[in-house]
């Protein structure tokens, strides 16, 4: 439940710290006083988009904490959503919600001091909050809020959501078939063509790496002559002419090691001398070793230039580069690949029935709960429309099969009445008062609530068309649901506040320059004297705090 909500500077609040408790709270004030603007700053701490006129007057930003009370034991579903974000609860057991909003328009949301998303917000803020607006029942006409409202009542909320994701992706399969069988002619053509592309690359084989190879002994065969001289001149000159480079320089080492032992002083003249004849014996050998192996073969330079000359004409036609044909080669196969599976029309048929099947499983699971939930929804509303001055009315939920499978499911919902006794029952939006509509509306939204896991529940105004007999009888609805709930109420009605476990009161003062809403708790006697402004209006009397208490004590 709702342990505290935390506001600074947020429309006319500077500054309100309130403590809730459980069963039935009531919020009264005149109006414009701020009562649901309480409730506005909440849903912002639960994700609502929020904007500038939101942070009060001359201020940098507003401030929004909501700690709420949560039993790991009792919600489990709460814990596995928590840890599922990488988040906990905290040591005491709760959950913290805040929403800072600045004057420039940024926002930063918290769960527990972690940094949150707007949609983790709304997630986590469904889960602990369900809030009933002033114009629930303007919204109970149309179609898709009469059906959201029987899915909540049947648990079927994520059934029904799970439902629409199927019909989603069935129908998208079911398009993708249309659109191969469309393009066929199309398909035909481009494969052929990836077919003649692929076949032409097979036959050339072009390996990783192969160009330069290739590159690299033409270069050496179209040179070979070249090489051949020019290595056989340089062996001439280091080994085998006369006066040539190594046997000199052997006889000079020879020399130089002999005046050594006589004089010490030529010794760094001999370590150079000596390796200097060691690599050139050493090249001597290399050479001799690359001369043995070249030679001049023709034969073996046309092969090499006529597949240099192939792999570039394959390079030209495919407009890349010789060193990028082996991947070219792998690209062409991939699409290949990827349009033969497109074509399988045979495979995208069978999946595309595939989920169909699974679509009308799901829609057939949530049609069984939607008729379960209609028939108890129909008895409890109408049980409750005689409590409501509509004696002998009845409520029922019609489900009407469509013509077509929709996302929503099998069948419509429409919610049908009877004001009077003997009349058929005709759909709500033709038939139902201003008046009846409000109470219908109240009755489906603590019917529904029932229903709900949700632990801390709100109705803004939620009362406002009634009045009399039938708002004692929604102020005993409302506690009743606060038994087991935390129920808050922003209420005029008088009836209704004499009920509530704890009543706040909201005011409004100003200074001259600035207005500001208040909010206090209220004491027996001063809830006396505000049950008793909201019968009496602005002249309070004896006679209407004598029914305020007489109100009080029931």
């Amino acid at each position: 439940m709702l342990r505290s909500l935390s506001i600074r500077d947020f429309v006319i609040v500077d500054r309100l710290d309130l403590e809730f408790s459980a069963g039935f709270t009531v919020f009264s004030g005149e109006t414009g006083a701020g009562k649901s603007i309480l409730i506005d700053a909440l849903a912002l701490a639960m994700g609502e988009r929020g904007d500038t006129s939101m942070v009060r007057n001359g201020q940098t930003r507003a401030d929004i904490t909501a700690e709420f009370a949560a039993d790991a034991e009792a919600r489990p579903d709460l814990e596995a959503w928590l840890q599922a974000q990488a988040l906990t609860l905290e040591e005491h057991g709760g959950v913290l919600l805040r929403r800072v909003l600045d004057a420039g328009g940024r926002s930063r949301a918290f769960i527990n001091g972690t940094p949150a998303t707007l949609t983790q917000m709304r997630e986590l803020g469904e889960m602990l909050v369900d809030i009933h607006g002033q114009h629930a029942h303007q919204q109970l006409l149309r179609p898709d809020a009469q059906r959201r409202l029987l899915d909540s009542h049947a648990s079927a909320t994520a059934l029904a959501a799970d439902t629409a994701a199927a019909h989603k992706e069935w129908r998208r399969l079911v398009k993708r078939c249309e659109e191969a069988h469309g393009r066929d002619r199309e398909l035909q053509l481009e494969r052929e063509r990836l077919e003649w592309q692929t076949s032409e690359l097979d036959k050339l084989g072009p390996q990783e790496g192969e160009w330069d190879d290739v590159s690299a002994e033409h270069r050496r065969l179209s040179h070979a002559a070249s090489l051949i001289n020019g290595v056989q001149g340089a062996l001439d000159a280091l080994a085998e002419a006369d006066g040539a480079i190594v046997p000199s320089l052997g006889h000079v080492v020879h020399q130089v090691r002999e005046l050594a032992e006589i004089d010490a002083a030529l010794a760094d003249t001999l370590a150079a001398l000596e390796p200097a004849e060691i690599q050139l014996r050493e090249a001597v050998h290399s050479l001799t070793h690359y001369a043995q192996r070249i030679d001049l073969d023709p034969e073996r330079l046309a092969v090499v230039e006529q597949r240099l000359d192939a792999l570039h004409s394959a390079a030209r036609k495919f407009r890349v580069t010789p060193e990028q044909l082996p991947a070219e080669l792998a690209e062409r196969r991939a699409q290949l690949e990827e349009l033969t599976a497109s074509a399988d029309t045979a495979a995208m048929q069978a999946a595309a029935d595939a989920a169909q099947a699974e679509f009308l499983k799901l829609a057939k699971d949530l049609s069984k709960a939607r008729a379960q939930a209609a028939a108890s929804l129909s008895r409890e509303v109408t049980r409750a429309m005689q409590d409501l001055s509509m004696p002998g009315g009845r409520f029922e939920v019609a489900l009407t099969a469509t013509p077509e499978p929709q996302s929503f499911g099998l069948e419509t919902v429409e919610f049908l009445v009877a004001g009077h006794p003997g009349v058929p029952t005709r759909p709500l939006a033709k038939v139902a008062s201003g008046g009846e509509l409000a109470r219908i509306s109240l009755a489906l939204q603590v019917i529904a609530s029932s229903a709900s896991l949700t632990p801390t529940l709100i109705f803004d105004e939620v009362d406002s068309g009634i009045g009399g007999a039938v708002a004692e009888v929604v102020g005993r609805l409302l506690r009743e649901l606060g038994q087991g709930r935390q129920v808050l109420c922003v209420t005029h009605l008088p009836q209704v506040a004499a009920l509530g476990h704890q009543h706040l009161r909201v005011s409004k003062r100003s200074d001259g320059d600035t207005t500001m809403s208040e909010i206090e708790p209220l004491g027996r006697t001063e809830r006396v004297e505000e049950i008793a402004r909201m019968l009496g209006g602005v002249e309070i009397t004896a006679t209407t705090r004598k029914h305020a208490r007489e109100m009080l004590a029931l």
